[in-house]
């Protein structure tokens, strides 16, 4: 412990000489408690604009109002913008001191396992509630949760895509982390053109905060009605997630204390500072800086709600922050149920729930129940009375492996050194037992067409000569190859097939994709070759192109795809302009006689 405390203490001394923090920006270039200024040269060069960033080796970092850090030496600068970088430096050291003396004092007094910096705070009153669990090592604050608050859930949502909240496994490797020891960004990352995907902050409840902008890059999540009365909803893993600052949270955690922290180790506070004071002078990320606190963001009622960006340093890979920890489901995720509300969501009894909706007057439910081994069944009631009863099988969820990925590592609770090998996707959900999803304004159509463990309907089965089932697909079949469409067979098709069309998707975080249509292959055809172009009638894929768009993943880690065959009752009259896969799922509707799906990874070379 005692030589974890001087890692600390030498990190802070780092943080004290070279580097001083930025202060918040301001417009009057003449206050010695703003940093934003004109800086004048005394060679009558054009003078520069921006903030302080920090003093060192005898330049001045000063990021402009276009976000770039430019250094300057100071040697070059007028006397009085001399003085003002020896007053901001002498105001910065004694703020550090003061944190080094407070280091010291918990070394002198409390040297034991379980010191903690001013983090833990935060999340304090939810651990003693056992919400949650929280650790730390050398560099990173750990948070262990399930993603369940305890206020009621998914109530005002008006514009729903059928996701129900599901705990989720935020423990071990796959724990949220916090950096103990934010550094400033040089390039700050804004949220408007950045981070649409997982989450940019963890409140204090260990609920996740995705960017308020949805993953269309457009969308307003709580303008759009797309959240419930404490301003979260659930993702396409079932995942329960905040948009907007969780200021609700700030009657558990207490005035003074921060409400939530970004995923670059700044604190986010209420609407007002913690003395009560109103928020002055925030910058385009929500965040300012002042003598007591240091760095902060702050929410506020109007976009962007929380931390509009990151002004610490975070890596960016995928759309999201890098590492993070992993959402999974039992179940696909489905389209949006136009026109119904969300009216009631309760918890009969442990580990299950029951979602009430409304359309036009009529009530709807979604019923589930979890059990012990991961598995669920789900039993849906239409408005219009109809039930279903679907069960679903144990997934694997949150982490598991080792390498960079997914947040974790640390000793601690159910830790170890180490993250999760694999891509850090907002969802990592099982993929659906069947290439189709339900009508966006039914979604209980297929109440016959119940998920199989096997995946295997009637008979038929399709295989690959290029590469096992569930196994990595050769390059040659990706862009990092040759870009050939892979060879199939089938077998197995039931009596009265008249035609087949084959179907290549992928079950993206935020659509299904489509990179491979053929449709009326001929009854007697059992297989494809390699690049085959010539047997059936080639469909559109979403580049909308007739022909095989190869795999071309854009984030790290191993990826599953499908190929699904279906044995159908007659041939298609699809419109050659229009051939895409929605289209095809549409017109096979009440003709499939059998269908298989074949599963196989892809991970892009690098």
């Amino acid at each position: 412990m005692k030589l974890a405390i001087q890692c600390v203490i030498v990190k802070i001394l780092l943080v004290v000489s070279p580097v001083l923090t930025i202060a918040h920006e301001g417009h009057d270039h003449s206050s010695q408690t703003r940093s934003t200024r004109i800086w004048t040269f005394k060679d009558m060069s054009p003078p520069v604009h921006g903030a302080f960033v920090s003093s060192v080796d005898g330049k001045v970092q000063i990021r402009r109002e276009d976000g770039v850090v430019v250094p300057i030496d100071i040697a070059k600068i007028v006397e009085t913008d001399q003085q003002w970088i020896d007053q901001k430096v002498k105001r910065i050291r004694e703020l550090n001191d003061k944190k080094l003396s407070s280091i010291r004092l918990v070394q002198t007094a409390a040297p034991k396992s379980n010191s903690r910096p001013g983090i833990a705070a935060t999340f304090e009153p939810f651990a003693k509630l056992n919400a949650i669990k929280y650790r730390q090592d050398n560099d990173f604050f750990y948070v262990e949760s399930n993603g369940i608050p305890d206020h009621r859930m998914m109530v005002g949502i008006t514009a729903w895509q059928q996701q129900v909240p599901i705990p989720q496994s935020y423990f071990g490797d796959n724990s949220w982390r916090i950096p103990l020891f934010p550094t400033v960004a040089k390039n700050p990352m804004s949220a408007k053109s950045n981070f649409f995907r997982g989450a940019i902050a963890l409140a204090a409840n260990g609920v996740p905060i995705f960017n308020p902008i949805k993953n269309d890059e457009r969308t307003d999540t709580l303008l759009a009605g797309e959240l419930d009365e404490f301003g979260g909803h659930c993702g396409r893993g079932d995942d329960y997630h905040y948009h907007i600052a969780p200021t609700h949270l700030q009657e558990a955690v207490g005035t003074g204390t921060p409400i939530a922290y970004a995923l670059d180790g700044y604190p986010i506070y209420g609407y007002t500072e913690p003395d009560g004071k109103a928020v002055k002078g925030l910058d385009a990320f929500n965040g300012h800086e002042t003598p007591e606190l240091g760095y902060h963001y702050h929410a506020t009622k109007t976009y962007p709600y929380l931390n509009g960006g990151f002004h610490g340093e975070v890596v960016e890979r995928g759309g999201q922050v890098d590492p993070q920890p992993r959402a999974s489901s039992v179940r696909q995720a489905l389209p949006p149920l136009r026109g119904a509300k969300i009216v009631g969501f309760d918890q009969p009894k442990p580990d299950s729930y029951k979602l009430t909706y409304d359309m036009q007057g009529k009530k709807g439910t979604v019923s589930y129940s979890l059990a012990k081994d991961g598995s669920a069944e789900f039993t849906y009631v239409e408005p219009n009375g109809r039930s279903r009863t679907e069960n679903y099988a144990a997934n694997r969820r949150g982490g598991g492996g080792g390498g960079r990925g997914n947040a974790g590592g640390g000793p601690g609770p159910g830790g170890r050194n180490g993250g999760n090998d694999g891509p850090p996707p907002r969802n990592d959900q099982r993929p659906p037992q069947r290439d189709r999803q339900p009508p966006a304004n039914n979604p209980m159509k297929e109440s016959s067409l119940e998920p199989t463990s096997n995946n295997q309907s009637k008979g038929l089965v399709v295989s690959s000569p290029a590469f096992e089932a569930n196994g990595l697909i050769p390059a040659d079949y990706t862009c990092d190859g040759a870009s050939a469409s892979p060879p199939i067979n089938w077998k197995g098709a039931p009596e009265g097939t008249k035609s087949f069309a084959v179907s290549l998707w992928h079950n993206a975080p935020d659509q299904v994709k489509s990179y491979w249509l053929i449709y009326n292959i001929p009854a007697g055809v059992s297989q494809l070759q390699k690049n085959d172009k010539a047997t059936g009638t080639m469909g559109l894929n979403d580049k909308k192109k007739a022909g095989y768009d190869p795999m071309c993943s854009k984030g790290p880690g191993i990826k599953k795809y499908h190929i699904t065959v279906y044995a159908l009752s007659s041939d298609l009259d699809l419109n050659p302009k229009n051939a895409n896969r929605a289209s095809l799922l549409k017109a096979i509707e009440k003709i499939t006689l059998a269908e298989y799906t074949l599963d196989f990874q892809y991970e892009r070379k690098r």
